[in-house]
């Protein structure tokens, strides 16, 4: 069942809402829906900003020493 919701926004933050569901193809209601659906979801039972979460596990089975992450840095800042 839907149920109508008004908001009152800031008029710039009503335009750039258009503006992301517009780009991502799909209307301010649905793209507010998955926003707050994606706030009590977890994939891994932490509250994690959703680029953290989508991380997490990206090195597993790779084994990554202190010594590997200071060459790391002075190659990347020298």
């Amino acid at each position: 069942m839907n149920t109508k919701l008004t908001l009152r926004m800031d008029d710039v933050l009503v335009e750039q809402a258009k503006t992301q569901a517009a780009q991502r193809g799909k209307s301010v209601s649905q793209m507010f829906g998955e926003f707050v659906a994606s706030l009590g979801a977890s994939k891994r039972g932490r509250d994690l900003p959703p680029v953290t979460d989508s991380l997490l596990g990206i090195m597993k089975g790779h084994r990554v020493s202190e010594t590997d992450y200071k060459r790391h840095l002075r190659e990347k800042y020298s």
